[in-house]
């Protein structure tokens, strides 16, 4: 090719002239091919993102209520109608929405900590109150517990019944027998506690007496009218009864 160039000089402007140009305008083509496509492939990314959606200007803002626009002091309300109207607002651009809802999940966060470490908080002042306090009050409270709060509010509905049970039947004749079933059931879940029969009859009966004594001392001195004319000693008294059975059978160890 080199020695017909040089023996025929028209031989490279006839055969090579069109083939270089067809290389200048193949190289001249894919720049602009390229230039065209760029723009495309960045529309095509930021569509990802959100595409024409506005964008959350405090985005890369650090401190969580900041990004939301909340106080520190703000309810979880305020938190969530101000997460609530962000998300509506910037609808669409996906980077916005994952700082909004980063936030948000934050600030949840911390305030599920601050509640925990105050109920740790709680816990530990009233261990102490009760470490600092007499031996006989130490001595009390070795025969109290906190039952599940199922526990408690089944057995309050069962002696709440026996109460209006007995306001009911009250004009037909006494409680005794509403008193009666009220101290066996004392007993039985006294028995499913302590696994003795003898410590839960005992502690059944000490109930009944306490709440009898207490109701035939309290009853007399309350003004007569806050209870009902119809009510007579012994229903009042009663219904101290269910009180003290109701707090042996469920707090008492």
């Amino acid at each position: 090719m080199a020695s017909l160039s040089v023996s025929f000089p028209n031989f490279t402007t006839t055969f090579l002239g069109p083939k270089l140009k067809f290389l200048e305008n193949s190289k001249k083509l894919r720049t602009c091919c390229s230039a065209v496509r760029a723009p495309r492939c960045a529309a095509a990314a930021d569509t990802s993102y959100g595409g024409n959606a506005p964008k959350f200007p405090r985005i890369s803002v650090w401190d969580p209520y900041k990004r939301l626009g909340v106080t520190y002091d703000a309810s979880e309300e305020e938190i969530w109608g101000s997460r609530n109207f962000l998300l509506q607002q910037y609808a669409g651009h996906e980077r916005s929405e994952e700082s909004i809802e980063a936030a948000f999940e934050k600030i949840l966060m911390t305030s599920f900590w601050q509640r925990k470490k105050t109920k740790i908080n709680l816990k530990s002042k009233l261990k102490k109150k009760v470490e600092e306090s007499p031996p006989w009050v130490k001595n009390l409270l070795n025969f109290v517990e906190v039952p599940p709060v199922e526990v408690i509010f089944r057995r309050l509905f069962l002696f709440a019944f026996m109460g209006g049970w007995s306001i009911m039947n009250s004009a037909e004749g006494g409680p005794a027998f509403q008193v009666a079933v009220s101290l066996a059931a004392c007993i039985y879940f006294l028995n499913e506690k302590t696994k003795s029969l003898a410590r839960a009859s005992i502690f059944g009966l000490g109930a009944l007496v306490t709440g009898w004594v207490c109701g035939s001392v309290l009853v007399p001195n309350i003004p007569s009218m806050l209870l009902h004319p119809t009510w007579t000693l012994e229903l009042a008294t009663s219904l101290v009864v269910y009180l003290f059975l109701f707090l042996a059978c469920t707090f008492l160890k």
